[in-house]
């Protein structure tokens, strides 16, 4: 289990967030990446700063741009799998 969410029952979900929140989860399975906060699909993601700059440049051939050396900001890479079956 990667995520639980609980909310009460009298307060109202919000399902964009949910949805959010599994593609997310998709692509972070998948790619050494994380996604910031009130991250949208197809807006920049994060580069895991345990990857070093070699690594980067293999995995991300769209480049990445370097704000700090742990702050690495690169698109979403084109997808190759998928966790629906």
């Amino acid at each position: 289990v990667q995520l639980h969410m609980a909310y009460p029952s009298n307060v109202g979900r919000n399902f964009y967030e949910i949805l959010r929140i599994l593609d997310a989860l998709q692509l972070t399975a998948f790619h050494n990446v994380g996604t910031p906060a009130n991250w949208k699909v197809g807006e920049d993601i994060l580069i895991l700063p345990e990857v070093t700059e070699e690594e980067a440049s293999e995995q991300f051939p769209k480049g990445f741009t370097e704000i700090k050396p742990y702050l690495r900001l690169t698109p979403v890479p084109d997808k190759k799998t998928s966790l629906v079956v």
